[in-house]
This record gives structure tokens, sequence and C-alpha cells, in this order.
């Protein structure tokens, strides 16, 4: 599974680098599945897309407060997965958020949604107290646990790879995408959150989206 979304993030990525040479007004390219629905409107029959979004979901966030999708109704945000004592990837994915945190900050219109993969350490008082050594000062960017079976589900809706695995540091697997989900919760990029390139590409497309929905 782990190959299977690497490469499909990657080839995503390309196509979104494929279509930033195009011109100013561009639009970032939606990902996932999508499936042609037949519908009448004005008594005609036309074709539709349904396209692959981000489902409900409940978790507890680092105020010990149930965080829904509701929270981010109307708004564009950036998700990615991580636990508090990774020794791995964990340090840097977080810090280069930071860096669209910082940029965006007090802009209503974006969010941000780090997932703990860690559901027995990770208590939202762990929570809160990453978050604020961080630098987080807002509830702009929420910080959640919740049950394996929820946190490890949502992942796959993200297309992001995690897996509790006792041979990887720390004791858990995962990629460090950063994945733009856009008001209609579909997913429109996927960057490498360890990579300063593709961390600069991630703040040039929240701009770009951000037009989109102005």
């Amino acid at each position: 599974m782990k190959k299977i979304l690497l490469t499909g993030l990657s080839a995503c990525m390309a196509a979104s680098l494929f279509f930033s040479c195009s011109s100013s007004d561009r639009k970032l390219p939606i990902y996932g599945e999508r499936t042609p629905v037949e519908k009448e409107v004005d008594g005609k029959q036309v074709v539709d897309t349904i396209y692959h979004t981000i489902p409900d979901f409940s978790f507890l966030n680092q105020d010990s407060v149930q965080l829904t999708q509701d929270f981010f109704k109307g708004k564009i945000y950036v998700a990615n997965f991580f636990f508090t004592h990774c020794p791995s990837i964990c340090p840097t994915m977080q810090r280069n958020l930071l860096k669209a945190y910082e940029k965006y900050k007090g802009n209503e219109k974006i969010a941000f949604l780090s997932h703990s993969i860690d559901f027995k350490y990770d208590s939202p008082s762990i929570l809160k107290d990453y978050a604020t050594k961080l630098g987080v000062t807002n509830d702009q960017w929420q910080f959640v646990t919740g049950s394996k079976a929820a946190i490890y589900g949502i992942s796959d809706k993200y297309m992001v790879f995690t897996k509790e695995d006792p041979n990887a540091p720390g004791g858990y697997d995962h990629q460090g995408y950063l994945v733009i989900i856009d008001p209609d919760r579909r997913i429109r990029g996927a960057y490498d959150g360890t990579d300063d390139e593709q961390v600069s590409k991630l703040l040039e497309d929240l701009d770009v989206i951000l037009a989109e929905y102005k």
C-alpha cells in the first residue's frame, strides 16, 4: 500500500508542477477517484462528476474538545499525520508547516490540521504542550487524536500512508505529506513536508487556491 500511495501522490505533484507553468489564473488539480453520474437538467441528460472527498470526522483536539469537519466549513486547510515523539521526519515536517501557519496566521480562510497517529501516548494535554512549544498561539492550527481505527481510516481518505510498526523509528511508519483540502473537501495538493522546494510550492499553491475561493 505504501508504494501505491507514494507513487500516486508523486504523480499528482508532478502534474501540479506541470500545470504551474500555465498562467497566473491557474487552478490546482483535483486528486483522487472521480465518478461520472448522469442527471437531468432542464429536461436534458447531462453527465456530472462526483469527486473523492474527505468524509465526516470527529476527533479530540488539544483542548479536549470534539473537533469535527464543521470547524473547517468554508475554509481551505492543510492536513498531515505525525506523532509528538517522532524521531525521524516529524520535527522537520512540523517546522515547515509552521512556515505556512505563520504566513497565513489570522487569515480566516486558512486552517491547519495535524492528526497524531500515536493513539496510545498523544493525549490532548500532550498535544497542547507540543503545539505551544512549536509556536502555535491560536486555534487556526488544530492537533487531534482518536482511536487507531479512526485515525488510520481517515489517513486513507487523505491518501497518506500510516501504520503502527514496532520496527520503525518511534514505533510508527508514515508519510510526511502536507495535503491541501478545499472548502468542498476535495484534495487539491500534496507536498513532501521535509523538502524545502516542496514546502515553497505549498505556499505558492495556497495563494493560488485562495484566489480561487476569494
